[in-house]
C-alpha cells in the first residue's frame, strides 16, 4: 500500500476488516478508481470487503471458500489465504510469468518453487523441493533473503548457527527490520513439523 501512496498496514487482520485498505491495495493493483463506503458500521465493512471480493473475482483470482464476513471478522487463516492469493496472483503469476517464460509451468505454486530453487541455487546447504519441510531448518528463508540482499548479513555465520529455530528467528528479525515484513509465524512449531504455524 505504501508504493501506492496509501497508508501503510499495522495489523493484516484489523487493518482489512472495514474492507476500505483492501480497497486501496487493489486500487493500486488494478488501477481502478474503487469507491468506498465511509461509515464505521459492520453494514459498511461487509460492503467494502464484498465490493474488494467482486474485483477479485472479476480478475479471476481464486477465493475458495472466503466470504466477507470471514474478513470482517477478522479469521487470520481466510485472511491470510486472501492475501496469498493476491499475492500469488499479481507477484508471481504476473511478474514472475515473464521470468519464467521459458519453463512452461502453468501453475503458480510450481513457478513459485522454481523462483525461490533459482534464487537459493548458489547456497549448496539449501535444496527447496516443497513449501514445508524444506523450510524447517532455517536456511532456505535466510538465503532466499541473502540471494537478493546480501549485504543485510554475513551467510556464513547463519550457516554456523547451532538451531533452526535461530535461522528461523534471525531471518524473520532480518525480514522485519530491514524490508518491512512482519513475523507472522512462529519459528519453533515451524521447526518441529515443518509446516508454518500462525
Amino acid at each position: 500500500l505504501f508504493q501506492f501512496g496509501k497508508q501503510h498496514i499495522e495489523n493484516l487482520f484489523s487493518d482489512f476488516q472495514d474492507g476500505r485498505r483492501l480497497l486501496d491495495l487493489l486500487e493500486g493493483l488494478t488501477g481502478q478508481k474503487l469507491p468506498k463506503e465511509k461509515g464505521s458500521t459492520r453494514v459498511h465493512a461487509l460492503n467494502n470487503v464484498n465490493k474488494a471480493l467482486r474485483v477479485l473475482q472479476k480478475n479471476n483470482v481464486d477465493l475458495v471458500n472466503i466470504g466477507s464476513t470471514d474478513i470482517v471478522d477478522g479469521n487470520h487463516k481466510l485472511t491470510l489465504g486472501l492475501i496469498w492469493n493476491i499475492i500469488l496472483h499479481w507477484q508471481v503469476k504476473n511478474v514472475m510469468k515473464n521470468i519464467m517464460a521459458g519453463l512452461q509451468q502453468t501453475n503458480s505454486e510450481k513457478i513459485l518453487l522454481s523462483w525461490v530453487r533459482q534464487s537459493t541455487r548458489n547456497y549448496p546447504p539449501v535444496n527447496v523441493i516443497n513449501f514445508t519441510t524444506s523450510w524447517s531448518d532455517g536456511l532456505a528463508l535466510n538465503a532466499l533473503i541473502h540471494s537478493h540482499r546480501p549485504d543485510l548479513f554475513d551467510w556464513n555465520s547463519v550457516v554456523s548457527q547451532q538451531s533452526a529455530t535461530q535461522r528461523l528467528e534471525h531471518a524473520f528479525n532480518i525480514a522485519k527490520c530491514h524490508l518491512g515484513i512482519e513475523k507472522l509465524l512462529d519459528p519453533e512449531g515451524w521447526c518441529i513439523s515443518g509446516l508454518p504455524s500462525f
